[in-house]
């Protein structure tokens, strides 16, 4: 009999960070592996912020906090959903956690029974169908597909509902496709989420700041007031704010649920690092002009990811409306073999090929939940992109 807990067998370790750790590797053995895969901005994170960290340190902040962050912290989160979304919570209302991912896990685990279903609009980032099942959930997949845009529609929504329902998962800007919901698109599905009461809302909006063109961030309770009393709304500092590192994230929604959120949080983690918290109220307080600034930086490269990847015969790369990712399809690359031999069968052998072969490290599509696909961070700097986009077009001209 195994050791190990029967849980393990229904999750399986994220293949983003198996990316990075394999494009590591080949780079320690000399290869010149240009890594795609990440999800986190290159920017470092801004001097004030850094600043005040520092002065956390000096000020001897660095003891044990309240379980779900400091009031300072709580209160600037409370300014800023007010501020930027329209949003009027409590500070009883708000937690913080080590990154938005604990977020997320903590409201899963505090809500769901055996039995109890979540939908996952597809494609999905890697962890939501794992940290569900962890849980002890059943995740239900409504795959949005690129004939729209890579977005659910309503009929999507409405079929994917059941009696078992708990939660949708709602990420937009999404990872990985970039996508983003407009005013009228999240109110339809609002609409539908209105005529089911036993439903609840957990919003991931971690690149709301990663907007572009003239798209406009919403979030759901936003759109539709009569949600608010079952939406938790998630967000973060890690990647507007290029605080990946300092492992920040929180949410606000109802008093109930965020002090069940604490009571898993305080008897796994306690509280998130004091010095982080410290820089994260200076992030959501301080000038935030910068966000500008890297939305141009980003929007460039987007455009240059895009017009680069759509000159491939056989790959289609949808423009999309925020994040820093693009989720182009390899349908037209599918059967074909490369220089080496390896028959393209599916996104995992694309992705596989690529990097061994033309050593440009991405996430395969089925990772994510839709296939043929892949995944590109284009969170680097603008030469690397070139030379990447060259080499994969020059890696799929060669396939046979």
């Amino acid at each position: 009999m195994s050791f190990l807990s029967a849980t393990l067998s229904r999750v399986k370790p994220s293949p983003t960070i198996a990316v990075t750790t394999k494009a590591g590797e080949l780079r320690a053995a000399g290869r010149d592996v240009i890594g795609l895969g990440a999800g986190e901005p290159d920017f470092d994170t801004p001097e004030n912020i850094k600043a005040a960290a520092v002065q956390a340190i000096a000020d001897g902040k660095t003891k044990y906090t309240a379980v779900d962050g400091i009031p300072e912290l709580k209160a600037a989160i409370c300014a800023k959903f007010a501020r930027e979304n329209g949003l009027t919570y409590a500070p009883n209302q708000v937690s913080v956690g080590t990154g938005g991912k604990q977020i997320l896990y903590n409201a899963l685990m505090a809500t769901l029974n055996p039995g109890d279903e979540v939908v996952i609009p597809a494609p999905y980032w890697v962890s939501y169908p794992d940290m569900v099942l962890l849980a002890g959930g059943t995740p239900v997949v409504a795959t949005a597909t690129l004939d729209n845009s890579f977005k659910l529609t309503p009929a999507q929504l409405e079929a994917a509902i059941t009696p078992k329902t708990k939660w949708l998962i709602f990420n937009s800007p999404s990872n990985p496709t970039g996508a983003g919901y407009s005013r009228a698109e999240l109110k339809a599905l609002t609409d539908v989420l209105m005529r089911h009461p036993h439903v609840w809302v957990m919003t991931d909006d971690m690149y709301e700041h990663l907007a572009y063109d003239d798209f406009e961030f919403c979030t759901p309770a936003e759109v539709e007031p009569a949600l608010y009393d079952r939406t938790l709304t998630c967000n973060g500092v890690s990647k507007a704010y290029a605080m990946t590192g300092w492992r920040i994230g929180y949410a606000a929604g109802p008093v109930e649920l965020i002090n069940a959120m604490r009571k898993i949080q305080s008897q796994s983690t306690s509280n998130p690092c004091s010095v982080s918290q410290w820089a994260a109220v200076e992030a959501l307080n301080g000038p935030q002009e910068f966000l500008a600034a890297n939305t141009e930086t980003f929007t460039r490269r987007r455009n240059l990811v895009v017009s680069m990847l759509s000159q491939i015969d056989g790959i289609t790369c949808p423009v999309p409306e925020g994040a820093f990712y693009v989720y182009p399809s390899i349908a037209g690359l599918i059967g074909k073999t490369t220089p080496a031999g390896t028959v393209i069968s599916d996104d995992e052998a694309f992705a596989t090929a690529l990097l061994e072969e033309a050593e440009v490290a991405v996430v395969f599509g089925a990772a994510f939940g839709l296939s043929p696909n892949f995944r590109v961070s284009y969170a680097t700097s603008d030469e690397a992109l070139k030379t990447a986009c060259e080499r994969i077009q020059e890696f799929c001209a060669s396939l046979g």
